[in-house]
């Protein structure tokens, strides 16, 4: 039987990740409150927490894709990706300061950004759709974060953690796809010139418009077709960097160009965060 997000533990699960998100203290794991592997239970906890996003008057900006590199889908005991929903106010400008606390447990990695121009309604897609339908690229950090304490998560913990999003800056110079070989375009994400994270198009599900295909796929199954206008954070291109309070880093992708996440210090003791 299908879980829903009027089931008791799927309630329960969103209630404990959302009481993390409100007083900014990780919680434990919600896996035990799922019925163990269920990802569909763990969609139904991240549909009801977007519900409750949304009636908070925030809008809905695009989606993410996460677990595309093999390595992180073996460590977590899964065979596919995931995705959870981008939302305006986790939208950071270029080199803006993220206050340090908006993110529980922040990580840092460099990604592809799509915007989309049409719709992707079809049952099954084609790179050629995707290119299609796609405005332009620009490179993107995204700022994950678990509200789950010490990052101890399984692929249910995360699903249900609206894919550990937090948030996400964008790069500001607008490429069209004919002008960037996404595969083989190389990444490297700095802090203070030093690099944290290297990679290339390639670690990203094979080809970051693979991993569009992928979502652009599952979501016409789910009812929430890509539409025009979204971005669409194709996935991480590297490992994950880790980040301190101050710390200003930098992506760089070949043909996109780059961007700047920069972190608030951490609050004085004492004040809120």
């Amino acid at each position: 039987m299908t879980t829903t997000r009027n089931d008791p533990a799927v309630r329960d699960a969103a209630e404990r990740l959302d009481r993390a998100r409100r007083t900014g203290a990780p919680c434990a794991p919600v896996r035990d409150l799922l019925p163990t592997g269920d990802l569909d239970a763990a969609y139904a906890v991240q549909s009801l927490l977007t519900g409750r996003r949304l009636a908070e008057e925030r809008r809905m900006t695009g989606w993410k894709i996460g677990l595309t590199s093999p390595a992180v889908q073996r460590q977590l005991g899964v065979d596919t990706p995931d995705f959870g929903a981008l939302f305006d106010d986790t939208a950071v400008p270029d080199g803006a300061e993220l206050p340090w606390g908006a993110v529980l447990q922040p990580k840092a990695e460099a990604e592809v950004a799509l915007v989309l121009e049409h719709d992707l309604p079809h049952e099954r897609h084609t790179v050629a759709d995707v290119i299609r339908a796609t405005a332009f690229a620009l490179p993107a950090i995204e700022v994950v974060g678990s509200r789950i304490r010490d990052w101890d998560i399984t692929a249910v913990d995360t699903v249900a953690d609206n894919a550990s999003s937090g948030a996400y800056v964008l790069g500001t110079r607008p490429v069209p796809l004919r002008d960037v070989d996404l595969r083989t375009a190389g990444m490297v994400l700095e802090r203070r010139g030093e690099p944290v994270s290297t990679g290339a198009g390639v670690a990203c599900f094979g080809h970051p418009l693979h991993a569009a295909v992928w979502l652009a796929d599952t979501l016409v199954r789910l009812g929430t077709p890509l539409r025009a206008g979204d971005t669409v954070l194709t996935g991480a291109l590297g490992p994950m960097a880790a980040v301190a309070p101050g710390d200003v880093l930098e992506a760089r992708i070949d043909g996109l160009g780059s961007v700047r996440a920069a972190f608030g210090p951490a609050p004085a003791e004492g004040n809120p965060r």
